[in-house]
């Protein structure tokens, strides 16, 4: 038996999700992005209480360099979780970008269990500048920091300034030193975001402490232009930058995120672990107001995610269980649903 046993660990070790042999409890190991990061500071949080209020599982969070990381990561058979975005799953289907080349190397395809927020992102740019720039447009030839290369919230940044042909040069900067750099005049822009409409990343927050800094918005005719190029694009309340941002209103093109396991975790655990997410969402909430979107409407938020992603990766099949049972299941994603060996 204790053969048997270690046989297990081994096995589940493998693929991120290991057994326990005395106490039967399934370890995973859950990868986020990094530490600073609005992934990072969720995952926590959210692992807290589903450690607690699902004894049968211990959730381990692991910092990656971004979240594609941390999707290869599952596909390659390195973690039990992953942080998975709509745009990551795009690249992945369509074989493009991050994902080119990376097909061969799958070991088993991502699926998605639980959206947790959307992410919405935008342009920052230092206070003294906001004269010079008055448009997205206006950072072409400029030095730009549209965020860590892995990270999907570049992606998406990236994606928008290209819809405006914005030829800007992108800088790599480590995240610490984001604010010294943009004061020094080595960088003109930077990646703005929040998480759920509600809250920004920590490193925001400690750029904003030594620094003075704006929201750079895009004009009227960016913004129609990228409502017709598919973006949506949504307004943020400035206050939730705890500073002032120096703009009305905050324009941020959003996209899905979602804390994903595959099917190694059973239907039942799945459909479980959204009730008790939702159960729960009120406390989810005080520990980080990014899970406003899940306090708010956790099946819509569901069926929003599913829809923007439906095409490119299958469905955990305790997630579509959960949506059926209350009614936001679109019968045309049955074949969509995910299925074991």
């Amino acid at each position: 038996m204790k053969k048997v046993f270690s046989f297990l660990i081994v096995v589940g070790l493998l693929c991120g999700v290991a057994v326990d042999s005395e106490s039967q409890v399934r370890d995973i190991s859950w990868g986020t992005s990094a530490v600073g990061s609005s992934g990072h500071k969720a995952l926590v949080n959210l692992a807290a209480l589903l450690n607690r209020e699902m004894p049968g599982y211990r959730i381990m969070v692991l910092p990656t360099p971004g979240a594609i990381v941390t999707v290869k990561g599952y596909a390659t058979g390195q973690f039990g979780g992953y942080y998975g975005a709509d745009i990551a799953f795009y690249e992945l289907h369509n074989d493009i970008n991050r994902f080119k080349g990376f097909k061969p190397q799958i070991k088993r395809y991502p699926v998605q269990s639980f959206w947790a927020y959307t992410m919405e992102v935008g342009v920052g740019i230092h206070a003294r500048d906001r004269e010079k720039f008055k448009q997205w447009r206006d950072l072409s030839g400029q030095p730009v920091f549209t965020g860590p290369l892995p990270w999907d919230t570049r992606c998406q940044l990236e994606r928008g300034l290209q819809a405006l042909g914005v030829k800007h040069r992108y800088m790599e900067v480590d995240l610490a030193t984001v604010g010294s750099v943009l004061d020094a005049g080595n960088i003109k822009g930077f990646l703005a975001y929040t998480g759920g409409e509600t809250t920004p990343p920590p490193w925001i927050f400690e750029l904003s402490l030594g620094t003075e800094w704006a929201i750079l918005n895009p004009s009227q005719e960016e913004t129609e232009l990228l409502k017709k190029a598919g973006f949506t694009v949504v307004e943020v309340k400035p206050g939730v930058f705890k500073k002032d941002v120096h703009v009305d209103k905050v324009l941020f093109l959003p996209f899905f995120y979602g804390f994903h396991v595959g099917l190694e975790v059973p239907e039942e655990d799945v459909y479980k672990m959204l009730t008790v997410i939702e159960k729960f969402s009120g406390e989810l909430v005080k520990m980080d107001a990014t899970f406003e979107q899940v306090r708010k409407d956790m099946r819509g938020l569901q069926r929003r995610g599913v829809e923007a992603a439906v095409n490119f990766v299958p469905v955990h099949p305790g997630l579509a269980k959960y949506m059926k049972e209350r009614g936001v299941w679109n019968p045309k994603w049955d074949d969509r649903i995910a299925k074991g060996k």
